[in-house]
C-alpha cells in the first residue's frame, strides 16, 4: 500500500493546469468530500498545507486551520482560516486569505444539506510598489460569498450538489498592459457563480486505509466581468463554462481520533480563460486531523 501511495503523489506532482475548486475551501467541506456532514465525537481540528503552481509561472504554497463543532446530533457547525503566498520571480503576496463559516445539517441517514459564507481578509487589491497586482497574485478574490450544498449517499457512493454566489464585485484597480501576453485585466472584478457537482465512492481497503475517488464537474454559470477606462462592464470570453477534475482522497488512521489525509487531483477539462487566478497545478495536500 506503501508503494501505491507513493506512485499516487509522483502522479500528482506531474498534473497539469486545472481550476482546482470554484474557491478554495468550498470543495473541501465535509459535506462535499465524503456525502458525510456531523461526526460521531464532539469537536475536530484539522491543519493543512499544499504546494504547487498556477498559471504564469507563479509558485502558490498554502495552509489552512480548520475547527468543527457538533452542537447536536444533526447539526455541525464548521470554521476555517485560509493563508496563501503567491510569487513570480521578484513579486510576492502573502496574507490570510479567506475564512469559512459552514453549517452541515443531517436530513436522514443518507441526505445533509449545508449553508455557509466566504469571508474575505482581502479586498481583491493588494500593491506592489504602488500597483495593483492581478488576480492571479492575490490572496483573496476579495468577494463574500453564499455557499450551498446538498449530499446523497448510496452503499458506497456519494453524490453532492454545491452552489457558489459572490455578493460583489472586488476592488480590484490592475489593467494589463498591452506589451504584455500575461494575466487579465480585472479592474473592478465582478466574478459569476459556481455550480459544483461531486460523484465519489468511499472505500475502505482495511481499518486504517481509506480510500475515495470522485469525478468534479464545476460550471462557472456566466462570463466575469471588469470595468474598462470608461467605466464600462466589459464580459471576458471564455471565463463561462465547465472545468472537470478528476480526484482521490487518501485517508490513514493512526487511531481512532488521529487520521492523515493526502488529496490529489489532475484536470480533464478547464476553461479557456480564468482571469479569477484559480488555477492550479496541485501537487499535494496533505492534512492532519484530530478529534475529541
Amino acid at each position: 500500500m506503501k508503494k501505491v501511495v507513493f506512485v499516487l503523489i509522483l502522479w500528482a506532482s506531474n498534473a497539469v493546469f486545472s481550476q482546482g475548486c470554484s474557491d478554495a475551501g468550498f470543495c473541501t467541506s465535509e459535506n462535499m468530500k465524503y456525502g458525510t456532514a456531523v461526526d460521531s465525537i464532539k469537536h475536530t481540528l484539522k491543519f493543512g498545507v499544499n504546494h504547487g503552481s498556477a498559471d504564469f509561472d507563479i509558485s502558490v504554497f498554502g495552509m489552512y486551520l480548520e475547527y468543527q463543532y457538533k452542537i447536536t446530533e444533526k447539526l455541525n457547525i464548521g470554521t476555517r482560516i485560509n493563508y496563501i503566498n503567491q510569487t513570480k520571480e521578484t513579486v510576492s503576496s502573502s496574507s490570510l486569505s479567506d475564512g469559512f463559516i459552514i453549517a452541515d445539517y443531517i436530513v436522514n441517514p443518507t441526505v445533509s444539506a449545508s449553508v455557509g459564507l466566504k469571508i474575505p481578509f482581502t479586498d481583491g487589491n493588494v500593491k506592489e510598489n504602488g500597483m495593483a497586482l492581478p488576480m492571479d497574485l492575490q490572496p483573496s478574490l476579495g468577494t463574500y460569498d453564499l455557499i450551498f450544498g446538498v449530499s446523497k449517499k448510496y452503499k458506497n457512493l456519494f453524490f453532492a450538489l454545491g452552489y457558489q454566489h459572490p455578493l460583489n464585485k472586488n476592488n480590484n484597480t490592475f489593467i494589463k498592459p498591452s506589451s504584455s501576453n500575461e494575466f487579465f485585466t480585472t479592474n473592478q472584478f465582478e466574478r459569476a457563480p459556481d455550480l459544483l457537482f461531486r460523484l465519489g465512492y468511499n472505500y475502505s481497503i482495511n481499518s486504517k486505509w481509506k480510500l475515495s475517488p470522485s469525478l468534479l464537474p464545476i460550471y462557472h454559470i456566466a462570463n466575469d466581468t471588469f470595468e474598462d477606462v470608461n467605466n464600462q462592464e466589459v464580459q471576458i470570453s471564455g471565463s463561462k463554462g465547465l472545468t472537470l477534475n478528476a480526484s482521490l482522497l487518501a485517508v490513514y488512521s493512526l487511531n481512532d481520533k488521529n487520521a492523515i489525509e493526502f488529496n490529489l487531483g489532475t484536470p480533464l477539462i478547464v476553461r479557456d480563460a480564468r482571469p479569477d487566478g484559480l488555477t492550479r497545478s496541485i501537487v499535494l495536500n496533505l492534512e492532519y486531523k484530530f478529534r475529541f
